[in-house]
């Protein structure tokens, strides 16, 4: 495993490159500015925002944080073996940590099933708008990170020996964006409003 090439204490090249992380603030940002006019939104009708936070199932978007955080912690897991040279240890938590996010994705679809045979769909109000639009990135989000963590578990499965970690420290910082998002939403649109 090539660790000579990567000076791990330099800031200017943290895990995963300094590119990533400049889209993960741009990712930051963004979501920030909207949870931002959420809570401007909520304030212009508070009724509205209450009845419809309460037509959310917190049971499922608890459930759906626990997925997200336990697939986080095994992708972590995942990197400290990659680094420790454990490769068997390190594509079982990987194939752990994508688990976890296909059953956020399957309850994040019997959710939105659930909501759609209600009838509440995007322009329903203004909170459905920022709830379909917000959960909906992050979904967005959560596919793509499946995806690369695809490419560095068959990436590692084929190269065994010789795996360049910072593809692996790329994914696994998009992998923990994934998480940081969830827990600025779960709250915002679950629990505050």
């Amino acid at each position: 495993m090539e660790h000579s090439k990567v000076d791990y204490k330099n800031v200017f090249y943290p895990p995963g490159g300094i590119l990533l992380w400049i889209l993960i603030l741009l990712e930051l940002i963004t979501f920030g500015a909207a949870l931002i006019a959420l809570a401007v939104s909520s304030r212009e009708d508070p009724a509205l925002f209450h009845k419809s936070r309460l037509m959310l199932n917190v049971v499922f978007g608890t459930v759906n944080t626990l997925f997200l955080l336990t697939s986080g912690y095994f992708m972590a897991v995942a990197i400290r073996s990659l680094k420790q040279n454990n490769i068997k240890h390190s594509l079982f938590s990987i194939k752990l940590a994508m688990s976890g996010g296909l059953l956020f994705l399957i309850l994040k679809s019997i959710e939105y099933s659930e909501k759609l045979s209600h009838g509440i769909t995007l322009g329903y109000n203004t909170f459905f708008n920022f709830y379909w639009l917000l959960t909906g990135f992050h979904v967005i989000h959560v596919l793509v990170g499946l995806v690369l963590l695809l490419f560095i578990y068959f990436g590692l499965k084929k190269r065994k020996n010789e795996y360049d970690i910072l593809d692996a420290e790329a994914g696994a910082a998009f992998w923990h964006l994934c998480d940081l998002i969830w827990l600025l939403l779960f709250p915002m649109l679950y629990l505050v409003l």
